[in-house]
């Protein structure tokens, strides 16, 4: 009775890769309609050669090892303030966690025109306020920018779910802890810490599988700029298909990203399976 289904869900992932695969193998231009040929492995090869996809590849792992570091540590800070007892809890639990369900072009719209803004921003109006000279953060610091604001969307995810984990802690062994003389740091880094470290791994697996595949938020504020300063792999297939309307070449690139994403779910996969086993 589920044959349906994952018939439906095989050929909904399927025909479209097969199709993208395909394409990788032509030489196909959108502007040419009409001439299109095999060329076999050279779209992978323009591609792979491309000083621009070095450094999109740079960005790309920049862009998720930032957000990880944010929202992991925020992610624990925040689960560890959540956790105490205090008034409105459950509303302010909400409030913390309300970000994760706006959408990332609203989200980065907002970051763009209401916080980052040279001019009529917060980040701006607070400058001023302090005697500083305000800064065009997109312009000036695009990549760290889009850090920003894509750890704002996911830090409630990873804060729900690192607060799920503490809540689990048994707390006798806190109490045990602390009649035997552990301060506060010792009880957190040897007990806390080892207890959120599958949590922690679970979320690192799934935020990375998410992150190699931002591509809304550039569009949005930077559109890969200046330069190629925040063009991540996925707008980097983009521009090549639908901005210099190469399709042979943006599909080669469409494949390069799922290999190297799936050899990162693989890795992170291993890694998650070797902390449940212990």
């Amino acid at each position: 009775m589920m044959s349906p289904a994952v018939i439906l869900l095989l050929l909904w992932m399927i025909v479209p890769l097969a199709m993208t695969l395909y394409f990788s193998f032509l030489r196909y231009n959108l502007l040419m309609p009409g001439t299109e040929a095999f060329d076999g492995i050279q779209n992978y090869r323009y591609f792979l050669t491309d000083p621009a996809f070095l450094e999109a590849l740079g960005n790309t792992l920049m862009l998720v090892g930032g957000v990880l570091c944010i929202t992991v540590i925020g992610g624990t800070l925040l689960a560890l303030l959540l956790d105490q007892p205090m008034f409105g809890q459950g509303i302010v639990r909400l409030l913390f966690i309300a970000p994760f369900f706006v959408m990332p072009t609203v989200s980065a719209l907002v970051w763009k025109n209401m916080f980052m803004n040279p001019t009529n921003g917060l980040f701006a109006f607070v400058a001023k306020v302090f005697g500083g000279t305000p800064i065009d953060w997109l312009g000036h610091y695009p990549l760290p920018s889009i850090i920003l604001i894509v750890a704002w969307q996911w830090l409630p995810f990873a804060t729900l779910i690192l607060l799920t984990a503490l809540q689990s802690l048994d707390s006798e062994q806190i109490e045990a802890a602390e009649m035997d003389g552990a301060n506060a740091f010792s009880r957190f880094f040897h007990i806390v810490v080892p207890h959120l470290a599958r949590a922690a791994t679970v979320v690192i697996l799934i935020q990375t599988i998410f992150l190699l595949s931002i591509f809304a938020e550039i569009l949005v504020t930077t559109n890969g700029g200046p330069g190629n300063a925040s063009t991540n792999i996925p707008f980097l297939v983009y521009a090549q298909s639908l901005l210099q309307f190469d399709v042979g070449v943006g599909s080669a690139g469409g494949i390069v990203a799922v290999v190297l994403a799936n050899i990162v779910a693989i890795f992170l996969m291993r890694m998650v399976g070797k902390n449940l086993d212990l």
